[in-house]
Formats: structure tokens, sequence, C-alpha cells
């Protein structure tokens, strides 16, 4: 249950979904909009959710092989997770970066994404395709799946784990929207500082985060195989 919790909060660092979040509360009707993209995504991701679970419990590769494959893969996703780690740490990857961003400032600006000026149309309807397209399985939300497979529970609660799995990896716009709903003036400031909050603390938080679950899946890789 802990692994499954560790990626389904970090299936919610979603960066588009940050962006998503930040044009829809500066829009005119922000609470419909928010909640457009919202049911899109909802309708994506739990329905492929339910089918991946389905799928992995009624496999019986998966079943079978578990116990020889798992370890290894957990010790091998574990080292990978705490070499992120150590290269975030010692900010490694900065120069990559900055050539990156060398790159991008050299190429014509082309404005917008798509998806971004879809959601500046201001329809509902737009939104929820937009939320719809965007909210695809990422390695994140397919680990907490692989998560909720293995337990084997009944159908009604593996039905709960997936929406809950869902519930946690779109907190980013559900939070903001319960805040419009309850106080309307105050949200969009208090999104921008939230925002300003992680900018500042976001490399150590994925430190923090890649290491504990590094070690975790390796300790766990190790247990398995003793």
């Amino acid at each position: 249950m802990g692994q499954y919790l560790l990626f389904s909060c970090t299936a919610a660092a979603n960066p588009t979904l940050v962006a998503a979040t930040t044009l829809l509360l500066l829009s005119d009707r922000p609470k419909r909009l928010m909640l457009g993209y919202l049911l899109g995504a909802y309708m994506t991701s739990i329905t492929l959710g339910l089918v991946i679970v389905f799928a992995l419990q009624s496999s019986s590769v998966v079943s079978t092989t578990k116990n020889t494959i798992s370890p290894g893969a957990d010790i091998a996703l574990g080292a990978i997770l705490l070499i992120v780690a150590f290269v975030l740490a010692t900010e490694r990857d900065q120069p990559a970066a900055e050539r990156r961003r060398r790159r991008k400032a050299s190429k014509p600006d082309k404005g917008p994404p798509r998806w971004q000026r879809a959601l500046n149309d201001g329809s509902p309807r737009a939104t929820f395709a937009v939320g719809a397209l965007l909210t695809l399985p990422g390695a994140s939300y397919l680990a907490a799946l692989g998560e909720v497979g293995q337990m084997h529970e009944g159908t009604v609660v593996t039905i709960l784990l997936v929406i809950l799995t869902n519930v946690i990896m779109l907190a980013l716009i559900e939070i903001p929207l319960i805040g419009y709903t309850l106080r309307p003036d105050a949200t969009p400031q208090a999104v921008e500082r939230a925002k300003a909050w992680v900018g500042r603390h976001i490399r150590r938080a994925a430190v923090i985060g890649a290491t504990a679950v590094g070690v975790l899946l390796v300790v766990k890789g190790v247990l398995l195989l003793a």
C-alpha cells in the first residue's frame, strides 16, 4: 500500500495539469471550465485504469512470473531512481538543461500549444475534450495501477482503488476547483503562491521523493530475493 500511495502522489506532479489549471483559473468562467476538464480527465483515466488493472489481474503470465521477475525489476527501477536523485542533488543535469533552453530560444516562437488555445476558447465542451486527451497514463500512474493489480482485491475494492488513484493524481485541479467554489476571490492568489513555493523547492522535493522510492524498491527487491 505504501508504494501504491507513493506512485499515486508522484503521478500528481504533472506540469501540464498545473499549466491547464492556471489558464482555467484566469478565464471568465473558471468553475465550469475546470469541471469540464476534470470530467474529461476522469473519463479517460479511470476507464483506461480499470482496463489495465483487470487485464493485469486476469493475466496468468503476471501471476506466475511475479515472484521471479518482480524482485529484479524492483531493484533495477530503484537503482534508476537513486541515480536520478544523485543527478538532481549534484545538479549534473544543469548543462543539458541549459543546452535545451538555448536551442528552444533560438527557434522561432510558434505560440502556445493547440491544447492551450483550446482552453482559451472558454467552452466547457472544449475543456472536456482537452482533459480527456491530455490525461493519458504516465509512468507513475501505470506503476500505481501495477500495485493495485498485485493486491488481488475484489472487484469493488479494485474499482475504488483505481478511482482513489485518480482523485490523488488530479488533486492539482480538484483542490483549486473546490477552493474556487468556496472562495472564488482568494483561490487564484493561493494557486500563484503555491506555484512559487513549488518552483523554489521542486528540486529538493524530487531528490527526496526519488531517494525514498528508490530505497524502498531496492529493499523490497532484496528481501524478495532472500
